[in-house]
């Protein structure tokens, strides 16, 4: 039998223009973005701010500080409900509840999108005033339809685009339907920097607020992409600080990687169609279909089993062949992978829809460490295992 022999957490290196910055930062000694001049943070800003097509970009040290930074300056408080996915990783309600606000999860459709007419009711129900969207693994709902929900409803939308940085829907790059994106720089998302995040928004007003609860010490005219001044003068002093800066080192390995993001799309792309036409072959998966309008990056791939009980035994049968698959439907969280009933923080949820979903559902890195012909091979693989497994 065949066997797949390559890491599945394996990165690419750094790019070299990325270790030759990094290095020249090292050696400055100079890594807080605020006492260099001039700024690798603040040159990503703009080259961020330019590739989006936003007014404003803030560099922060994580994902997870991007989003409730953005909570933040939209003035959600304690006790507010904020609704968000119920198919979602555990940072983006945990970013929710760490400035004291209620989630309120929303139905998945089979689609592994928001479900919208569910959306529809829960805002009627909790009087919500934010949505944390998250394009989880990569699937983008239909934006046009959501955006006039919300904006029916004075719901302010956040995008976590942790898993579509570089993905559009009808054109228009994901983090720039909503009031605020929010993108991660983790080791696993499409950008490397270990950690880090990137904001982007229009307005000018919210890119002042999260510019000042970053931690910029007065020193914001230095941001890459900085409001007026006299915007800064409307919130200076009544905004906290809650630092969240991105250092230099990290800017200075991820500028080379924003500027190559287009070609790595490609390259991600190309991967996921081949383990696309493979799963295609296996009995008792499914493929989530990909609408025509949705750009999307296929830097990891979802199959759902139609039946559930038999999921571990085919996972277990992959894995003896060097295949891994993470399941949303087990018992318990592992590693990254979680679910709703995981989530201890959270006040149980009816939630009938989303758990018949993910029940069944398997998901898989796609590393670009892996060439076609290895995605070809898992692809044999995981049909032969469906068969012996699944069928």
């Amino acid at each position: 039998m065949e066997r797949f022999d390559k890491s599945f957490t394996r990165q690419e290196p750094i790019p070299e223009a990325g270790i030759a910055a990094a290095v020249d930062v090292m050696r400055s000694g100079v890594l807080h973005r605020y006492g260099a001049e001039p700024s690798q943070v603040a040159a990503l800003e703009a080259e961020f701010a330019a590739q989006t097509g936003a007014a404003h970009c803030i560099a922060v040290a994580s994902g997870g500080y991007a989003m409730g930074c953005a909570l933040r300056a939209l003035g959600a408080a304690p006790g507010d409900p904020v609704l968000t996915n119920a198919f979602t990783l555990a940072p983006v309600p945990g970013a929710i509840a760490a400035v004291g606000a209620e989630p309120v999860l929303v139905e998945t459709t089979e689609n592994l999108v928001l479900d919208l007419d569910d959306l529809a009711e829960r805002i009627a129900a909790s009087r919500a005033r934010v949505l944390m969207l998250s394009h989880m693994r990569g699937h983008i709902v239909d934006m046009e339809a959501l955006m006039a929900i919300c904006d029916a409803a004075g719901v302010a939308v956040v995008e976590d685009c942790a898993h579509t940085m570089g993905a559009a829907w009808n054109g228009v790059p994901s983090g720039r339907w909503g009031a605020v994106g929010c993108y991660s720089c983790q080791t696993y998302k499409h950008v490397n920097s270990g950690e880090g995040g990137l904001i982007v928004t229009d307005d000018a007003d919210l890119a002042a607020r999260m510019i000042l609860l970053s931690g910029s010490y007065m020193l914001y005219d230095r941001n890459g992409t900085a409001p007026d001044a006299e915007v800064f003068a409307r919130h200076a002093g009544t905004v906290p600080n809650v630092s969240g800066r991105m250092d230099e080192l990290r800017a200075a390995i991820l500028r080379p990687q924003i500027a190559d993001l287009p070609r790595q799309v490609e390259r991600w792309n190309a991967r996921y169609r081949v383990l696309e036409d493979g799963f295609r072959a296996a009995p008792g998966l499914a493929v989530i279909a990909r609408p025509q309008a949705e750009a999307y990056v296929g830097s990891s791939i979802q199959t759902i089993a139609s039946d559930p009980a038999r999921v571990p035994s085919f996972v277990a049968g992959c894995a003896a062949r060097g295949v891994e698959w993470k399941w949303f439907g087990a018992e318990r969280a592992v590693g990254f992978t979680s679910a709703h009933r995981h989530w201890g923080y959270l006040a149980p949820q009816r939630l009938p829809r989303t758990d018949a979903a993910l029940a069944g559902l398997l998901d898989m890195r796609v590393p670009l460490t892996f060439d076609l012909d290895d995605c070809a091979r898992i692809g044999r693989i995981v049909a032969d295992e469906a068969a012996r497994h699944l069928a």
